[in-house]
């Protein structure tokens, strides 16, 4: 994977991380045990720094990014979609960023939260627990049900999952010439998409 030293610190990754070789690390970044940082993910530690707890996910084309001596941080179980954008912000444990959303320096979203897709967190708003967050600017909808709240975790263990299934398989090759008779499919199990979610707002 791409990982530049700047000032003379480094990234931290953890064995257990599957950090994607077009993923880049610069600086003072620090990923935890058992995360997934997906193709083309930006995490550039090179102001202030950026910290992947525990089983958080950052998937394709995120950029993490911060002010000078700022912490961005993504605590455990953390869940952060295609093309998300953090800077200088918290994102609490088991909180969901849906895809293309933007959170602001000194936000915090509040733990078990649902950031909806396209969903603009301004700079310095603390967000609470167990809600649905959506809009430009964004704001509390509602409450996550506890079904909800499931299905975010579930989503969680099959990116966890994913990162151990790289470490196990993932194997840079040339592309087939035509489809093989009979091609196999993948089999996951991964979450149900909910329709209560997709219908506030697709996180």
């Amino acid at each position: 994977m791409p990982c530049y030293a700047i000032d003379g610190l480094s990234p931290v990754v953890h064995p257990s991380a599957h950090v994607h070789p077009t993923a880049v690390l610069i600086g003072d970044v620090i990923v935890g045990p058992n995360c997934y940082i997906g193709p083309c993910a930006s995490l550039r530690g090179d102001f202030g720094r950026i910290r992947i707890e525990a089983g958080a996910n950052v998937q394709d084309t995120c950029v993490i990014h911060g002010f000078p001596d700022s912490d961005t941080v993504v605590e455990a179980n953390g869940h952060i979609g295609h093309g998300a954008v953090l800077h200088g912000c918290i994102v609490r444990h088991d909180a969901l960023v849906g895809m293309n959303a933007v959170v602001m320096d000194e936000a915090e979203v509040g733990a078990f939260s649902i950031v909806a897709a396209c969903a603009f967190v301004r700079a310095g708003l603390k967000l609470p627990e167990k809600s649905l967050i959506a809009g430009l600017p964004a704001k509390v909808l509602r409450a996550l049900s506890e079904d909800e709240i499931r299905w975010k975790r579930e989503g969680t263990e099959t990116y966890q999952q994913l990162a151990r299934r790289c470490h196990a398989s993932l194997v840079e090759v040339q592309p087939l010439a035509e489809e093989e008779p009979g091609r196999q499919r993948l089999h996951t199990g991964g979450p149900k998409t909910l329709v209560a979610s997709r219908r506030d707002g697709d996180a």
